[in-house]
């Protein structure tokens, strides 16, 4: 793909996320278009940082149609993605616009998938989860892949530290009533909440992880085809009870009077993490690949704090767009740029094991 000339829409940019990504854009010379629901945040933002904006919401297709009007690409970063995604992304195939986001919503992504076909006729990319949802496990998985070929099991799994974002906690919400979800033989299989529990070595000593469904169960299996899939977070033993005791909660859990009640306590949370929580947070990425041979391999990363990594891995994934580099229709972000993509931000590395049995 050629590389692309016209400016580009930050939208979301009121949102804890966005003012990240806007206010690391202008640090590199970027000068995105700002652009979201809340006048008051996007004014205040574009204000500061001297950035044009756009003010308007997704609900009438011909607002968003203008306010997409002359942009190259668009990268989303209000949340729920369950609630902009597909009004955004339509906007997109409709307007010759590329599309972006940071979702880590497994539905998203599948909805994005399938409509590869239509964004290939349109000459519109199509790549979602250009955050920590889902860019190191990605390549992480990509890299492993290349490790052991023959793999057909991946693991992946995270220990991260520190408070969620008001967004993402609201994502949260959403899933109450969900369960959990791995990938069985290629298919992506319902299971309950903290389905399996598992000792992983991070890369700072052994930890409980529980499944969880996370992006990756969708995109892993776009990037390398390993059919069996799941993904871990490292978790307390009061996370992991809470998760099991969920199973028979969720009518409850997800019911009118709790979910309103569960919002309000999310809206008086602080935005997300403090500068200096984020600046002092680091955060361990494992996985694991067995082949039908019994061999197995072993990476892991560290990176820097989710929210700072989301920030620069979603800014890297523009400008590798707005450079031609990725071919129209959807994508993942390894299958985009490759496995090394992660280590091109700043604060990531990565380890190997060596190749080994898998343990009896």
């Amino acid at each position: 793909m050629a590389p692309l000339t016209g400016p580009w829409l930050l939208y979301g940019a009121n949102g804890y996320t966005g003012e990240l990504v806007a206010r690391l854009a202008a640090t590199r010379g970027h000068r995105p278009i700002l652009a979201g629901r809340r006048a008051d945040a996007v004014c205040a933002l574009s204000d500061e940082l001297g950035f044009q904006r756009r003010l308007f919401t997704l609900d009438e297709p011909p607002a968003v149609d203008q306010g997409l009007s002359g942009m190259s690409l668009v990268l989303n970063c209000a949340g729920p993605f369950s609630r902009t995604a597909r009004p955004m992304a339509e906007a997109c195939l409709r307007t010759g616009t590329h599309y972006l986001d940071v979702t880590g919503e497994v539905d998203v992504i599948e909805a994005l998938a399938a409509r590869h076909e239509e964004a290939r006729e349109a000459r519109v990319v199509l790549l979602p989860a250009c955050g920590f949802d889902v860019v190191p496990t990605d390549c992480l998985a990509r890299h492993l892949q290349e490790r052991l070929p023959g793999a057909r099991r991946l693991a992946l799994g995270f220990e991260a530290h520190g408070r969620p974002s008001r967004g993402t906690a609201t994502t949260a919400l959403e899933r109450l009533n969900g369960g959990g979800l791995v990938r069985q033989g290629g298919v992506l299989t319902p299971v309950p909440p903290a389905w399996r529990t598992r000792t992983i070595d991070f890369g700072n000593g052994p930890r409980r992880a529980i499944t969880i469904p996370w992006g990756d169960v969708a995109t892993a299996w776009h990037t390398t085809g390993i059919p069996d899939i799941e993904v871990y977070m490292a978790a307390p033993a009061s996370l992991r009870l809470l998760s099991r005791a969920s199973r028979g909660l969720a009518s409850l859990l997800s019911s009118g009077p709790v979910r309103r009640l569960l919002e309000s306590r999310v809206r008086a949370w602080p935005r997300g993490p403090s500068a200096e929580e984020r600046r002092r947070r680091r955060t361990h990425v494992w996985g694991e690949v067995e082949d039908g041979a019994g061999r197995r391999a072993v990476s892991r990363l560290v990176t820097p704090q989710a929210y700072t990594l989301t920030a620069a891995a979603a800014l890297a994934a523009v400008e590798r767009v707005l450079a031609g580099g990725a071919s129209p229709g959807f994508e993942t972000p390894a299958r985009a740029f490759g496995p090394d993509f992660v280590l091109e931000l700043e604060g990531v590395v990565r380890h190997d094991e060596e190749v080994s049995a898998t343990p009896a």
